[in-house]
């Protein structure tokens, strides 16, 4: 069942047109994968789903020739220069895109396509108990205060009334000095008292700007 359809490295016009036909198939659901529940351009999702049609072609034309093979991972390495960073998501969907046409390209469609749908369920139970996610209710919150504040223990009645858990991570001067810029992980006990909570806040650093929102990214421990 797992075996590939290529037979004695010939390729076949009907081997060809049945690997070409699973590549697009499985490279759309990369594609859709990688829009679920995320941020994504149209660029990337049409690229990622021709992606494993692309390298099922160059893995068949290579077809065992080492020379060929140096030369299509020089052009990868090319094209790596020449790309913009993305998140860890759009790079393990790349990633699973390469795998897909590797295994098409060399004749094993079937394991493409368990591969594939092992992949898929396991991403998205992952998504589905939020793993790695953080808590719902978790935010980084950015105060600015006066040089001449002492930012020790400035609002921690206030968070107390506020919040359920807080904790100062970082300390920055801005403004050439004149400004410090305090980074607090919070955890609000009511996401309806924001606004009073921002309020007091503004209230005791003298108006000055106050950010808070959801982090962006999770440290590892």
């Amino acid at each position: 069942m797992l075996n590939s359809i290529i037979s004695g490295g010939e390729i076949t016009a009907s081997a060809f047109i049945i690997c070409t036909v699973v590549s697009l198939a499985l490279g759309f659901g990369a594609a859709a994968l990688s829009m679920f529940k995320s941020k994504y351009s149209q660029s990337f999702v049409i690229t990622l789903a021709m992606l494993p049609a692309m390298v099922q072609v160059i893995i068949m034309l290579v077809n065992g020739n080492i020379g060929a093979g140096v030369a299509v991972a020089g052009a990868f390495g090319l094209i790596r220069f020449r790309s913009a960073p993305g998140s860890a998501k759009e790079i393990g969907m790349v990633f699973l895109a390469t795998a897909i046409g590797l295994a098409t390209g060399m004749g094993y469609v079937a394991l493409a396509a368990a591969f594939f749908a092992i992949m898929a369920v396991y991403a998205l139970a992952l998504t589905a108990f939020r793993f790695g996610a953080g808590r719902e209710d978790e935010r980084e919150l950015k105060i600015t205060i006066p040089e001449n504040l002492d930012y020790d223990g400035l609002f921690d009645d206030i968070f107390e009334k506020y919040t359920g858990e807080a904790e100062l991570e970082r300390v920055k001067t801005t403004n050439m000095g004149t400004l410090y810029e305090l980074s607090y992980k919070i955890v609000l006990t009511d996401a309806h008292s924001c606004k009073a909570f921002m309020d007091e806040l503004r209230t005791r650093n003298g108006n000055l700007n106050i950010t808070c929102g959801k982090p962006v990214t999770r440290e590892s421990l």
